[in-house]
């Protein structure tokens, strides 16, 4: 039996459908953590009967997951041997991670009933003070709602996002291993701020959060300009968190290259968009 959104989402803790002053009390919250931190966790967003289906959701096309093991650099580029070999465009480390793209989960399932559920895109908009014009679900037909699935010895090393705005579900951890870490705000749309980038990858930046998420919670993060990534699990079982991604731009995909080095693959939409973003970021 298909469970509904209200079976998912504890809409008695977060009433993000229903205008009033607990919603309104809801959102100062999380805006008041975005502003500091560039991120904020909801708790127990999720039911345990939600956590359930969706891990069992995961677990059901687990197998259709994209491992990759490679050595990236920051920003997922090709090295540039003219630039200076302590530029963090030419540090690259080992990445090995899964993903399970967009068009494995379906619109009767538990991840897209939560994503598509009433008040979610609006609850999310609300919190980053979005305006409607500069606010869209991600494009991408592979990458809209994906699930990181992550095993043993499985970790993701410092990072930008492609898009803007990532708001993630935990849905289960392993053993151990696999806090997330992040620098918020590091960088902007108009400057890179390599400087800062660098002193991160050398372990030596006092701007570092460290994150332990529980399965059920709600995370909205600024992972665009925020540099971030997950430690190495340790473990058999599997960590998986599910991605809904949203970005300023209509009918915005991801790179030609990255879409084919997390996903395994790119579909025509990929090539024809490619070079259209509009901001200049080297990713």
């Amino acid at each position: 039996m298909r469970l509904l959104a209200n079976d998912l989402i504890d809409y008695d803790r977060y009433p993000i459908s229903a205008a009033g002053p607990e919603r309104d009390a809801l959102l100062a919250r999380v805006r008041g953590d975005l502003d500091l931190r560039g991120c904020a966790v909801l708790k127990g967003f999720l039911t345990p009967a939600g956590i359930a289906a969706a891990v069992s959701e995961a677990d059901g096309v687990a197998d259709k997951s994209h491992r990759s093991y490679s050595r990236t650099n920051t920003y997922f580029t090709a090295e540039d041997i003219s630039l200076p070999a302590s530029d963090p465009r030419r540090r690259f480390f080992e990445r090995s991670n899964a993903f399970i793209p967009a068009d494995n989960f379906h619109s009767d399932g538990a991840l897209r009933t939560i994503f598509d559920s009433e008040g979610f895109d609006a609850f999310i908009r609300d919190c980053l003070q979005q305006p409607e014009d500069r606010f869209f679900r991600y494009a991408d037909p592979l990458a809209d709602l994906i699930v990181n699935a992550a095993g043993e010895g499985n970790g993701f090393p410092w990072h930008f996002d492609t898009n803007n705005f990532t708001v993630t579900l935990a849905l289960q951890n392993a053993e151990r291993g696999g806090a997330f870490e992040y620098a918020p705000m590091i960088r902007n749309s108009q400057n890179e701020n390599f400087e800062a980038v660098s002193t991160v990858l050398d372990g030596t930046s006092d701007k570092v959060i460290s994150l332990a998420l529980q399965p059920g919670d709600l995370q909205v993060f600024k992972g665009r300009y925020s540099l971030h990534r997950v430690a190495p699990l340790k473990g058999p079982t599997p960590r998986y968190v599910a991605i809904f991604s949203y970005v300023e731009e209509p009918d915005m995909v991801g790179s030609v290259e990255r879409t084919r080095q997390l996903y395994g693959k790119t579909l025509p939409i990929h090539h024809e968009r490619a070079g259209l973003r509009a901001d200049t970021l080297v990713d």
